[in-house]
């Protein structure tokens, strides 16, 4: 066999693979995206114009996520995040609306202890969804009912329980990137 001949050979297996990566790189990435996000991810999907657009979101979402400095709750905080939940819980009966809005002020300060930012409602599904993707359901469930003037009991109390699935979700995580505390 020629030298032409095994140089062509060789330029043809390198185009095949490259096309193939090419091919199959996207196809790939929205997998880990998918599988990484779940739920999150199809929402995304649906309000956005196309598959990229959405990708790129979450890609930076991601992006944002690395870049933060999270941390495990210490013990004796996890304890006393505990011993809160149970108080709200426990005077849901008599006070269902604002029961509730204690338990949003529990999730935003166990959330603020692992360090996310607490900025503003949305930014904050965005940077919990990363890794924290069932919890993200459940904490936008809870936070539509809140904020629903006319929540019945019933919804205020399924409102409860999606935050002590948030709850139970941001205590018992332990974050990918922790960060030691000094």
């Amino acid at each position: 066999m020629s030298t032409g001949a095994i140089i062509a050979i060789i330029v043809v297996v390198v185009l095949v693979a490259a096309a193939a990566v090419f091919f199959l790189m996207p196809r790939m990435r929205s997998q880990r995206l998918r599988s990484r996000f779940g739920s999150e991810y199809d929402r995304v999907l649906s309000s956005k114009e196309d598959r990229r657009a959405a990708e790129k979101e979450l890609a930076d979402r991601e992006r944002r996520h690395s870049q933060l400095e999270l941390h495990p709750i210490p013990p004796e905080n996890h304890e006393k995040y505990r011993r809160e939940w149970a108080r709200i819980q426990e005077r849901f009966v008599e006070a269902p609306a604002e029961s509730v809005a204690e338990a949003e002020r529990l999730v935003n300060i166990v959330v603020a202890d692992l360090g996310y930012p607490t900025e503003g409602y949305d930014r904050q599904l965005a940077d919990l969804s990363v890794e924290h993707g069932r919890a993200v359901e459940h904490y936008r469930s809870a936070h539509d009912i809140q904020s629903s003037p006319d929540a019945s009991t019933d919804d205020l109390r399924k409102a409860m329980v999606s935050y002590r699935h948030v709850v139970d979700d941001l205590l018992e995580h332990k974050p990918r990137k922790a960060v030691q505390r000094a």
